[in-house]
């Protein structure tokens, strides 16, 4: 019998990195299907835009792709569906492809934080906690969503652009009232004052380095989490660890997040342990 023939990829900036091509080659043969896992990367392939990148896949008869930095929020207007949760966030990193050519977005940065931040920090530490979130784009969005979902009492936001921080604060409020989210006033003094702090910028991902975050305001009684998994430890993340600080790299999050995608793609549940070890090993070999 033939199996089932599953192209996939990923689109974005600065991504020639990237583990998940690993991560799906051992999902696709997990399931038994035959399939592909390309990267897409506009720093690569200058002269192709978002739209064109779609319309590519599409015609080249794609199941789905992922999303990446920084088109979580500008692939919403090329979509012919959006789901009802990756609309609320206002990102989506997964875009489902029908036979007939029919896109549908969805978000799995949202649930795979959510999970990652479980398995490693454990829930209880958002649930009432005061978080610090720097970063308010697409993967800042869902890192937001979650940690409402958690029960954090207060999200306080920090970007280096003005609106586009305002703009979530905004929605935030609409949606979980004005009492758990506000603007920081003084990233160094709010952090002091928080259980916590997560950086949803690329600030520190090879290519942009750096840290976004005032390492100063740190102490042993604060978690701090990154998003970015390329480096796997951060410059935020070896300082942070460096004081005393529970640390959360972005490696559990890619996992999850991917879990979640490939069953969108799929219909398909794959065995997280597993893929949590396909991960590491993929890791290892990178470095």
């Amino acid at each position: 019998m033939t199996k089932r023939r599953v192209l996939l990829g990923l689109i974005g900036a600065n991504i020639m990195e990237s583990l998940a091509p690993a991560l799906y080659a051992d999902a696709l043969a997990a399931a038994e299907l035959d399939g592909d896992y390309h990267l897409m990367d506009v720093d690569r392939l200058p002269e192709r835009r978002l739209a064109a990148l779609l319309g590519a896949v599409k015609s080249a008869g794609f199941t789905g792709i992922n999303v990446t930095f920084p088109f979580k929020r500008d692939i919403l207007t090329l979509l012919d569906a959006v789901d009802s949760k990756a609309a609320q966030i206002g990102a989506v990193n997964t875009v489902t492809i029908a036979p007939d050519g029919n896109t549908a977005g969805f978000n799995t940065d949202c649930v795979g934080f959510r999970r990652s931040f479980e398995e490693g920090i454990r829930r209880d530490s958002a649930m009432g906690a005061t978080v610090v979130l720097i970063g308010a784009g697409g993967a800042g969005r869902a890192v937001a969503h979650a940690f409402m979902e958690m029960g954090a009492a207060a999200l306080v936001v920090h970007d280096c652009d003005d609106e586009r921080a305002v703009g979530l604060v905004t929605e935030l409020a609409s949606q979980y009232g004005t009492s758990r989210c506000r603007l920081a006033d003084d990233l160094e003094r709010d952090i002091a004052l928080a259980d916590g702090v997560v950086n949803a910028t690329p600030v520190g991902m090879r290519g942009f380095p750096g840290n976004p975050v005032p390492i100063c305001a740190l102490t042993a009684n604060h978690w701090a989490v990154d998003i970015i998994y390329t480096p796997i430890e951060t410059a935020f993340i070896t300082a942070a660890a460096a004081r005393g600080c529970r640390v959360l790299t972005g490696g559990a999050m890619c996992v999850h997040q991917a879990a979640e995608a490939f069953l969108r793609f799929t219909g398909v549940t794959v065995d997280i342990l597993r893929l949590h070890r396909t991960f590491a090993a993929a890791l290892a070999a990178r470095h």
